[in-house]
């Protein structure tokens, strides 16, 4: 199981830090609809690390690590449909997307650790 000070936990925390500041920008620019979309799954992946640190069974871990991976494809859709919609500049959009795409390889690369294990 992970700890609350692991690399993957520290960076989705680091990454919903920075998505909570992305919908504050988009909200002040009246964007409501894909903002609360970007921070509902951003935010999300950090908050089912922490579950999955909180596991009663491996089973239980793995699931909350799968969930927090599909978490992140949500969030590399959404990241992309707002830099396509001209809601993010292309330095944000990258910026963010590199960030998620980190804690992607990361987790896939847990999944596979733990479903091997069984």
């Amino acid at each position: 199981m992970l700890q609350k000070d692991s690399i993957a936990y520290n960076k989705a925390y680091a990454l919903a830090l920075k998505i909570v500041n992305l919908y504050k920008g988009l909200s002040e620019n009246h964007e409501y609809i894909l903002s609360k979309q970007i921070l509902r799954c951003g935010t999300s992946i950090g908050a089912n690390i922490a579950e999955a640190n909180g596991a009663i069974s491996h089973a239980d871990f793995s699931a909350k690590m799968s969930i927090a991976y599909k978490e992140v494809l949500e969030t590399k859709y959404w990241l992309s449909l707002l830099k396509d919609t001209g809601f993010l500049t292309e330095s944000v959009y990258t910026e963010i997307y590199a960030d998620v795409d980190e804690i992607a390889k990361i987790l896939f690369s847990i999944l596979k650790t733990t479903r091997i294990g069984k």
